[in-house]
């Protein structure tokens, strides 16, 4: 056995490893018992500094990591926040962030990712909001989200994206909120959304949408706020809400050029609160517009016709005391008057409830 006093000297010694152990990387600051919070924000890193294996977050934002390779972030598996944001990123290789399956926060925002490979996200079965924005992805490879089976935010705005296809959100069941605005997306496949059919917020303004893709939205169920702002669309056709209509509150449409809705456009939506058609070349609304429960409607920069079929526009706005901008472009002799106050609709009659009910019979 060996003497007391040399037991003693060998705990001692081993005590004056452990700092050394769970030390602060040079330059970089550190907070909380057990470090837990590590931060090497802009110190001009190289390579993935080693730190305690019960550090939770992990902050190593304006450095320089070309490539995320298999297994950088094995010896942290007690990470519940990684912040990479404009760290010169290209590539994430498969098992970028294998054993992190605590990790519940990813930022890899402002990067110039361009690869995604298949497997990159394995093992972030707890991971809830992911940050992909501003950097050159240009595909979803099939099966790439799979591991995330708890995703609440996907942020893929300012990114090279083309088109989505089947399977490129496969396992990603629980999404409710995606970003995709400022790509270069022409096509949305059918069945692209089939794998989250429970989004709430879908941003896809600033692309390339020629055609409302009316088959792939089909799917779509809940969906609370949809974004469609500055794509070349001239139609939105019929039913094109109908699949969540009972949800649908907000509807950003503005600076499209649109010039029409179908006359069913707006069929089976019941909750419509916030319209913004600002910037198109709108002449009409169709009949059936749900001004029921509308609280805010944005109508400026549109060459509106003052007729009937826009009297339930004029009698929604004599309701309202804020006064929204929006003038006759016809017929010449109201040209520039405010809907709200021109004589055009003097004469119209807009039919009851009451009569509705009445022609029924």
């Amino acid at each position: 056995m060996a003497p007391p006093a040399l037991l003693l000297g060998l705990c001692l010694l081993l005590v004056g490893f452990l700092p050394a152990l769970h030390a602060c990387p040079q330059n970089c600051h550190c907070h909380g018992g057990d470090l837990q919070h590590v931060i090497c924000d802009n110190v001009g890193l190289r390579k993935i500094p080693k730190v305690s294996e019960k550090t939770r977050l992990l902050n190593l934002q304006r450095n320089n990591f070309p490539v995320l390779a298999a297994n950088s972030f094995k010896a942290t598996p007690a990470l519940v926040s990684l912040h990479l944001q404009h760290c010169q990123v290209r590539e994430v290789a498969a098992g970028a962030f294998r054993g992190l399956k605590q990790l519940i926060y990813l930022y890899l925002s402002n990067n110039d990712i361009r690869v995604l490979r298949s497997g990159a996200f394995d093992d972030l079965t707890e991971l809830t909001y992911l940050y992909l924005d501003h950097n050159k992805v240009s595909e979803l490879p099939r099966g790439l989200l799979s591991p995330l089976v708890n995703l609440f935010i996907l942020q893929l705005s300012s990114n090279k994206i083309r088109e989505l296809r089947p399977g490129a959100f496969q396992g990603a069941k629980d999404l409710r909120w995606l970003y995709l605005s400022d790509n270069a997306l022409s096509t949305l496949q059918p069945g692209a959304l089939d794998d989250v059919e429970n989004l709430a917020k879908f941003h896809l303004d600033k692309n390339q949408l020629s055609t409302y893709p009316s088959a792939a939205l089909s799917k779509l169920r809940v969906v609370e706020e949809l974004k469609l702002s500055h794509n070349p669309l001239k139609v939105i056709p019929d039913q094109a809400f109908q699949s969540f209509g009972r949800y649908l509150e907000t509807l950003i449409l503005d600076n499209m050029n649109l010039e029409k809705f179908s006359d069913s456009a707006f069929l089976g939506v019941t909750t419509l609160k916030h319209v913004h058609l600002e910037n198109n070349r709108l002449s009409q609304l169709p009949s059936n517009f749900p001004f029921d429960g509308l609280e805010t409607l944005t109508l400026t920069n549109n060459p509106w016709k003052c007729t009937c079929q826009l009297h339930g526009l004029r009698r929604w706005l004599e309701a309202k005391t804020s006064r929204p901008d929006a003038t006759c472009a016809s017929p010449t002799k109201f040209r520039g008057q405010h809907i709200r106050e021109t004589a055009a609709f003097r004469g119209c009659k807009f039919p009851t409830k009451r009569s509705k009910k009445a022609s029924r019979h």
